[in-house]
């Protein structure tokens, strides 16, 4: 088994808990990342080696890559808002550096790629179940891009550059570099701190997905066999709950005298993928939920894990993005 992975983004919500896990069966791992929300995010230091910079430098990003079995690419500008906020910065993140990563990771020989898309390609759809096969009608840039990046991806894929794509729902739960701007998180933190909930809307499906999850997701990509992942696309998304649905397992795991709040909203955005293509293929299923997210940020909350969760730009990407101005 391929030992040596390279995460780009693996400073990042997802990319530090993955990096961790990775190592705790015996990975290798570099982080190649800005680390824009610090460097302290990683439990292990066996078996690590990061390497501090931008997606852009081709000529470091060809140094830090040689060497290495497994390209797993997390780095990105995060979600509508981030990328709305500087969309030149975005382009050159998201679109502009992908192909030239590809094209790098090939050449150095790399054996498998595996590209973090998102759900949102669908755009919205009316469908009860929205499989991997159906029309990809993306509506923002940053997913438009997400779908041109899977296409630029596919094609550079043969028989000894194993392509995979998967599309994540939104993330949720505990992770040492917090994200607090994501639905489950924001309305644990929210509830917790504030004693209030506010809904707007309440019947918008989400899917949603247990960090714990989509870190066994990734690990289960790259140990497949290369005949069942090459080429292929896998959504990740199990729990699709209505708004309203997360807010009250969000008031019933936090427990206390916490109020709901429904107002009205013109954004009826609603989504809801069908994961049984991962599970049928690689026998992936879930094995945690929404409740077990709430608890383990209702127990970062107890034991002040996370600074100030309410303020802290460190937890919500768009506030980052303005204090640090990257360009």
């Amino acid at each position: 088994m391929s030992k040596k992975v390279f995460i780009t983004g693996g400073g990042g919500y997802v990319g530090c808990y993955l990096t961790d896990y990775l190592i705790s069966f015996g990975y290798s791992v570099t982080v190649y990342d800005l680390f824009i929300y610090g460097e302290n995010v990683f439990k292990s230091k066996d078996r690590l080696n990061c390497v501090k910079g931008d997606i852009r430098d081709q000529e470091l990003l060809t140094q830090s890559i040689a060497g290495h079995d497994i390209v797993i690419h997390l780095a990105c500008i995060s979600n509508d808002p981030s990328f709305e906020l500087n969309p030149t910065l975005g382009k050159s993140i998201n679109l502009d550096a992908f192909e030239p990563l590809v094209r790098i990771s090939k050449n150095a020989g790399i054996k498998r790629f595996v590209y973090a898309s998102s759900s949102s390609v669908y755009g919205i759809k009316e469908i009860k179940n929205v499989h991997e096969n159906i029309d990809l009608e993306p509506i923002t840039d940053y997913s438009k891009f997400k779908a041109q990046c899977e296409k630029i991806l596919m094609d550079f894929k043969n028989e000894n550059f194993i392509c995979t794509v998967i599309r994540p729902a939104t993330v949720c739960g505990y992770s040492k570099r917090q994200r607090l701007d994501v639905i489950v998180n924001i309305l644990s933190n929210i509830g917790y701190h504030n004693k209030e909930i506010s809904v707007f809307g309440g019947e918008q499906l989400r899917p949603n997905i247990h960090i714990k999850d989509m870190v066994r997701a990734y690990k289960c990509l790259i140990e497949s066999n290369i005949d069942l992942v090459n080429g292929e696309i896998f959504n990740a998304g199990w729990e699709n709950k209505s708004v309203n649905e997360i807010a009250h397992i969000v008031k019933n795991e936090l427990g206390g005298d916490i109020k709901l709040k429904i107002t009205a909203t013109n954004d009826n955005r609603s989504y809801h993928i069908s994961s049984e293509k991962i599970k049928k293929k690689l026998n992936f299923q879930t094995q945690f939920t929404i409740n077990d997210a709430v608890k383990d940020l209702k127990n970062a909350f107890d034991k002040n894990l996370l600074a100030d969760p309410i303020n802290n730009p460190n937890y919500f990407n768009i506030k980052k993005m303005q204090q640090i101005n990257l360009k």
